[in-house]
């Protein structure tokens, strides 16, 4: 049986059971990582299939770049004005915090790397995923002003840590920058061309959907078949002009609305079916590359997964929410469930693809794996008991409340 076919199997015994397996601890990414690991251990004939592997890879980047392009394209600008508001402060500072701690802790756990690779660790695990976090984002139980702060801070942190990321492997010189010319034009490409594709590619795309739909030329259903191909020309328009995809997909999901307001409604709806279903494969395969290098995995390893998911992010959320009146158990509560998932999997992807011989790739690697790894299971298995014990904290406190204000 190949990975296929036994992917499809899981797919349809899962939904099957969907609705009981979603009132327990055991969540999606949970059951297809730990079925990634154990068709390696028990079907060790299919160690050998690259070919199915690499259409798994490949469908890792186009889930990103179809997340990305979601999760900006729904994001209301507005929100995004004030620095008050709770998600500017997690996307700024706590996110530099996040990556500068990241850094100082990999040298310390890591002695070897030097500063630009510590902070390729650090970028790659700094943005965090609403699909580990759905079970907080969805819950009734906590405030709304909490779960939708996590939910923007975990839809675009993730289009913001690909430029510290790129910038890093360029001063690295892991890629195709190993002089200050060479940096200088890997950063034009990757980022300047990038964003210009994603402005190409929203604001054409976003002016055609709105004139069509002005002129009432097109139905809902190819509304959103349609916005969902904006971010495959991303792609398309990326590898021609070797640019970043996953900036342009991020550019053109912000820039689509100042032409079409409307372009979040549609391919929410699209990727909530589709869309699961390409990061549910990423996870499967995940948990079959973990089970390959198993025997490459250290206590510093578990060590800085450990580091990472707590004091790198826990504290620098505490210092970003500094002044917001929110309560203790709040901070702690957003301050531990910023899960590593997806993201972090495919901006993995992405610095082994710009390594070249880099005699701390696999420090790396196995950092990445032993940190999403770890936060599969510790924050899905912690989502449930979690919100219950933060539901009663928080009914103690006052009616006015900074947790109960507006978002």
């Amino acid at each position: 049986m190949s990975l296929i076919m036994i992917f499809a199997a899981l797919i349809l015994l899962y939904s099957l059971i969907s609705g009981k397996l979603e009132r327990s601890i055991l969540t999606a990414p949970i059951i297809f990582t730990t079925a990634g690991l154990f068709v390696y251990f028990f079907l060790p004939e299919l160690q050998t299939r690259e070919a199915e592997q690499e259409i798994f890879l490949t469908l890792a980047e186009v889930g990103l770049v179809l997340l990305l392009f979601t999760d900006a394209s729904r994001t209301k600008l507005k929100v995004l004005k004030d620095i008050r508001n709770l998600p500017v402060r997690l996307l700024s500072i706590g996110m530099l915090l996040t990556i500068l701690l990241g850094g100082v802790i990999a040298l310390i756990v890591f002695p070897q790397l030097t500063i630009w690779e510590a902070g390729i660790l650090a970028a790659i695990l700094a943005p965090t995923d609403a699909g580990l976090g759905q079970v907080i984002v969805n819950s009734p139980l906590v405030p709304v002003k909490i779960r939708q702060a996590l939910n923007v801070e975990a839809g675009l942190n993730d289009g913001l840590s690909v430029p510290f990321l790129l910038f890093f492997i360029a001063l690295a010189g892991t890629g195709a920058a190993g002089s200050h010319s060479g940096l200088l034009n890997f950063l034009i490409e990757q980022l300047g061309l990038g964003i210009l594709v994603g402005l190409v590619v929203g604001l054409t795309g976003g002016w055609l959907f709105g004139f069509a739909h002005r002129k009432k030329w097109i139905s809902h259903s190819w509304k959103q078949l349609g916005i969902v191909v904006l971010p495959l020309f991303c792609i398309f328009l990326s590898e021609t002009l070797e640019a970043s995809m996953f900036i342009a997909a991020f550019v053109a999901g912000l820039s689509i609305q100042v032409t079409y307001k409307e372009a979040g409604e549609q391919s929410v709806e699209f990727t909530e079916n589709w869309g699961q279903l390409i990061n549910l494969s990423v996870f499967f395969l995940f948990g079959l590359l973990v089970s390959r290098v198993w025997d490459q995995f250290n206590s510093l390893s578990f060590l800085y997964a450990l580091l990472s998911l707590t004091i790198v992010r826990m504290l620098p959320v505490a210092i970003s929410l500094l002044g917001s009146k929110l309560s203790k158990v709040t901070v702690l509560f957003m301050g531990w469930f910023g899960p590593r998932g997806l993201a972090s999997i495919v901006l993995g992807l992405v610095y082994l693809e710009h390594s070249i011989n880099n005699p701390s790739e696999n420090i790396i690697r196995i950092a990445v794996m032993a940190t999403v790894l770890l936060s599969i299971f510790a924050h899905g298995f912690s989502a449930l008991p979690g919100i219950k014990i933060y539901t009663k904290k928080i009914t103690a406190l006052p009616s006015n409340a900074s947790e109960n204000a507006a978002f």
